[in-house]
């Protein structure tokens, strides 16, 4: 089904993907192993998206900070994107919430796998964002701490 409740099902079925092939991988390979072969699939992913903001870089923040922000499906509901720094230096935006890690938590993951699947699946902005022209320097969700995770966003060179 095309509708709301179907694609809310796919979307579901494409996060507890995550985890199954992160548990698969970890089973076979040990997690130093699957965290590798996991971000770096991952971050191809998010390279092949980095096309969509390649205008912004290497520099321009507070353009790729619009788009980016515009073009999160769902963002300000599933994600609740906080805005906490856009100057020449630094983008950096906190995700109070993320439907990645609510389904995993759901899942009842551990905080210890909630930290890797995080890492895992986090890989993915690094890809986008180096790939756009600019450095990446966010940080994933770690235990004990709110909400998930945090982007941070610089200028790249202009040779990118």
């Amino acid at each position: 089904s095309n509708g709301p409740n179907g694609r809310s099902l796919r979307a579901r079925c494409r996060r507890q993907a995550y985890a199954h092939m992160f548990d698969v991988m970890r089973e076979q390979l040990g997690l130093e192993k699957a965290l590798e072969i996991g971000q770096e699939a991952t971050r191809r992913l998010g390279a092949s998206m980095g096309n969509s903001f390649s205008e912004y870089g290497p520099d321009d923040l507070a353009g790729l900070k619009d788009a980016f922000l515009a073009g999160i499906p769902g963002g300000d509901e599933l994600f609740i994107p906080e805005v906490v720094k856009c100057d020449a230096d630094e983008l950096e935006i906190y995700f109070q919430k993320c439907p990645l890690k609510d389904t995993w938590t759901e899942l009842g993951r551990s905080d210890e796998d909630l930290e890797h699947l995080c890492e895992f699946a986090g890989a993915i902005d690094a890809g986008m964002f180096t790939s756009a022209g600019f450095v990446f320097a966010g940080d994933t969700w770690k235990p004990g701490e709110p909400g998930c995770c945090r982007l941070r966003v610089r200028p790249g060179s202009s040779e990118n």
